[in-house]
C-alpha cells in the first residue's frame, strides 16, 4: 500500500483516540507525539510535522465538538483535516480533447507513466495518441512504441531525428484525430539550459493545454526544488508523482512538491500499466486512516464496468433474482479493477486493514478457482444452481480440473451471497439506501 508505515502508525494512533475512556490533555499530547514520529519516518519536513501537530494539539484542546459529535470523533477529525490541509490542493483533470506535454528529468519514470496516463484517458472513453518527443535517449522511443503497442494506441515517432519540436509538430498532425495527444519528452540529469530550451520549443510548437511534472518519490524532500524550478521555467499545470508505493520518502516527496503551489494531479501506486490514479487528498488521508476512499473505487471502476452494465446488475439484485451467472459477472468487473487488498482499503475499515497479505492472497486464489469452476457449467446451471447435483457436480469438478469438494466450496459460496441479497431486498429500509446509493428510484 502507499505509506504503508504511516498508514499503519496513524491507524494505531486514533486506535488510542477511540478506544479512550475519555479525552483529556495527556492523551492529546501523546497521541501528537506519535503523529509527529510517524510524519518523521515518512520524510516529512520536520519544520512542516512540528506545525502540523501543534495544530492538532491546540484545536483538540480548545475547540468544543460540534452539536451531536463525541469528543473521540472530534478529535479524529481533527488529525483527518490537519493532514488534508499539508497536503494542499489539487486539480482535476479534464476528460475531454486536449495536448499533455509530459517533462521531468532522467530516470523518473517519465516514459512509463505517459502509457499509464494513456490507459487512464482510455479507460474512459477517449481516444489517445502518443509523440515520442525524446531524441536524447536511445532507447526512448522503442519503449514508448511497446507501450502503446500493448495499450493499443498509436505511436509516433522518428527514431534518428535529433529535432524534437519537428518530430512534435509532424505527430500533432498525424494523430490530430485523437481526443488527447501526450508528448514525452527528454529528461538530463539536472535542470540545464538546454534542457529549458528545448522544453520551450516543444511547447512554443503544441501549444499543449498542460504541462505535468514526473518526479520519482524516492527523491524525497528533494522533489519540492526541483518542482518549484520546473514550474518557474515553464509554468506547470501538475505533477504526477510516481513509485509512491515503494519507498519510506513518500510521504516527504508529496507534501514538498504541495509546497511549491505546483498541484499534485496523478500519483503511481504500483508497477502495472493501470495502477496510476487521480490525486485527491481527502480521499488519498481517509484511505491512510483507515476510512475508505468510495470516490476512488468508483474512479477504479471507470472503463471496466459501463454503466448500462452496473444499473442492469444492480435491478438484478434489487429484484430478488440473483444467480451463478450474476456472480460470475461480479467477479470479472472486479478483477478488471485491479488487486483485491488495493480495491479493499478503497471500503471504510476495509477488511484488508484485518487481513493479511496470505489471506487476501488465498481470497484471490479462490475467486480464481471459482471463474474456472463456473466456466465448465452450462449456461442453464449459472442461470438455475438449485439443478446442480451430485452428477452435475462431479461433471463440473472433471472439466475443472478440480476436486466435487471445490464444486460444494463454490455452490456455498453462492447460497451465502444470495440470502446476502435476498436480506437486503427483503428489508425495505435497507433497500432503499442501497437505491439512493446507486441513485435509483423504487418502482
Amino acid at each position: 500500500m502507499v505509506l504503508e508505515g504511516l498508514a499503519s502508525s496513524l491507524r494505531d494512533t486514533l486506535r488510542k483516540i477511540v478506544n479512550a475512556p475519555n479525552i483529556d490533555g495527556n492523551l492529546i499530547k501523546e497521541v501528537v507525539r506519535e503523529i509527529q514520529r510517524a510524519l518523521l519516518l515518512a520524510d516529512v519536513n520536520a519544520a512542516l510535522a512540528l506545525r502540523l501537530t501543534k495544530e492538532i494539539e491546540r484545536r483538540a484542546l480548545t475547540e468544543k465538538p460540534p452539536a451531536g459529535m463525541s469528543s473521540r470523533d472530534h478529535a479524529v477529525r481533527i488529525v483527518y483535516e490537519e493532514l488534508v490541509k499539508i497536503l494542499g490542493d489539487t486539480r482535476d483533470v479534464p476528460l475531454k480533447k486536449h495536448t499533455i506535454m509530459m517533462v521531468g528529468l532522467y530516470g523518473q519514470g517519465k516514459t512509463t507513466t505517459c502509457g499509464k496516463l494513456a490507459m487512464f484517458y482510455k479507460k474512459r472513453g477517449l481516444s489517445v495518441g502518443l509523440i515520442a518527443g525524446d531524441v536524447h535517449r536511445p532507447a526512448a522511443y522503442d519503449q514508448l512504441r511497446q507501450l502503446g503497442e500493448r495499450i493499443q494506441v498509436p505511436v509516433h515517432g522518428e527514431p534518428g531525428e535529433t529535432r524534437a519540436p519537428k518530430i512534435v509538430r509532424e505527430g500533432l498532425e498525424k494523430l490530430a484525430g485523437s481526443d488527447v495527444i501526450i508528448i514525452d519528452t527528454s529528461g538530463r540529469h539536472s535542470l540545464e539550459d538546454e534542457l529549458v530550451d528545448e522544453m520551450k520549443r516543444i511547447a512554443n510548437v503544441a501549444q499543449p493545454d498542460e504541462k505535468f511534472l514526473v518526479i520519482d518519490a524516492v527523491m524525497g524532500q528533494a522533489a519540492g526544488p526541483q518542482a518549484r524550478a520546473f514550474h518557474e521555467a515553464i509554468q506547470l499545470t501538475g505533477v504526477i508523482i510516481t513509485k509512491m508505493d515503494g519507498t519510506a520518502k513518500a510521504g516527504g516527496a508529496l507534501s514538498a512538491v504541495q509546497a511549491t503551489r505546483a498541484p499534485v494531479v496523478f500519483i503511481g501506486t504500483g508497477e502495472h500499466i493501470d495502477e496510476l490514479e487521480k490525486f485527491n487528498p481527502p480521499g488519498f488521508i481517509s484511505r491512510l486512516l483507515g476510512m475508505g476512499d468510495i470516490q476512488a473505487l468508483i474512479e477504479q471502476a471507470q472503463g471496466v464496468v459501463s454503466e448500462e452494465d452496473a444499473e442492469e446488475t444492480a435491478r438484478k439484485i434489487m429484484s430478488g433474482r440473483f444467480t451463478l451467472k450474476d456472480m460470475y459477472n461480479q467477479m470479472e468487473m472486479l478483477s478488471g479493477m485491479g488487486p483485491l487488498r488495493k480495491l479493499m482499503q478503497m471500503l471504510p475499515f476495509g477488511g484488508a486493514n484485518q487481513m493479511t497479505k496470505e489471506q487476501v492472497e488465498e481470497t484471490q486464489v479462490r475467486l480464481r478457482k471459482f471463474k474456472v469452476i463456473m466456466n465448465s457449467m452450462t449456461p442453464e446451471e449459472l442461470d438455475n444452481p438449485r439443478i446442480i447435483k451430485a452428477p452435475r457436480i462431479r461433471r463440473i469438478a472433471r472439466g475443472a480440473g478440480v476436486s466435487p469438494v471445490d464444486v460444494k466450496g463454490l455452490l456455498k459460496h453462492y447460497d451465502n451471497s444470495r440470502k446476502m441479497v435476498k436480506d437486503i431486498t427483503s428489508n425495505r429500509k435497507k433497500r432503499k439506501a442501497l437505491m439512493r446509493a446507486m441513485q435509483m428510484e423504487e418502482k
